[in-house]
């Protein structure tokens, strides 16, 4: 299989087809290999608009929520970056194409080797793996210009966003009471933060981010 041209087909066909425009996210995308961060038997269809399935339960965000989130938070060359639920590390190795540094967290300690050996084995020295509980996030590497969260939440845990750098901005799925996913922009001014949906997104939820049940008597 020719995975340069299906990584062109995706930039061309799903990316850049939807609405993403900035330069940034679509050279990183171009460059990062996905084939890599999915398992043997799912190299063939790394490319497809879909979530794709990296181990129980853990997920490949689709290609054009991905892109459309990352514009949304607007990265920076200049930006420190937490990856929150980094997987087999693919949004990682994106991210660290269009940042400063990126701090990779992920609290499945085989993903975490994954990650760690894929982003060294293609030479990316700015981007770490840490293992971690993936909603406490990692306060003492912060705080974070961008923090970036790799599927759906019920909520956006408020330790989470206080890692936020003066005008940082965190980007999530968050799921609404029907279920509807809505891609959310939370941003930072000193003490007080602000709240903006962009976009519909389907997203498969992160692990430790589904909202407890209530039970009604």
């Amino acid at each position: 299989m020719d995975f340069e041209l299906a990584r062109r087909n995706m930039v061309d066909n799903q990316v850049r087809t939807n609405r993403v425009t900035d330069s940034l996210v679509i050279s990183a995308l171009r460059a990062i290999p996905r084939e890599l961060f999915v398992p043997a038997d799912e190299k063939g269809v790394a490319y497809v608009d879909d979530d794709l399935a990296v181990a129980p339960g853990r997920y490949l965000m689709e290609p054009m929520i991905l892109a459309r989130l990352l514009q949304l938070a607007e990265v920076q060359r200049t930006d420190a970056v937490l990856d929150v639920g980094c997987a087999t590390g693919y949004s990682s190795a994106v991210l660290a194409k269009m940042a400063s540094s990126v701090v990779a967290l992920e609290e499945d300690a085989d993903l975490v080797n994954w990650a760690s050996e894929t982003l060294l084995g293609l030479g990316i020295d700015n981007a770490v793996v840490v293992q971690g509980k993936l909603p406490e996030g990692l306060a003492d590497q912060g705080p974070y210009d961008v923090i970036f969260v790799n599927g759906a939440v019920d909520r956006v845990p408020e330790g989470l966003r206080e890692q936020l750098a003066d005008g940082g901005r965190l980007v999530a799925v968050v799921r609404g009471e029907k279920g509807v996913g809505h891609a959310t922009l939370v941003t930072r001014s000193g003490n007080a933060f602000g709240h903006r949906t962009d976009f519909d997104a389907n997203a498969r939820i992160l692990p430790g981010f589904a909202r407890l049940p209530t039970f009604v008597f």
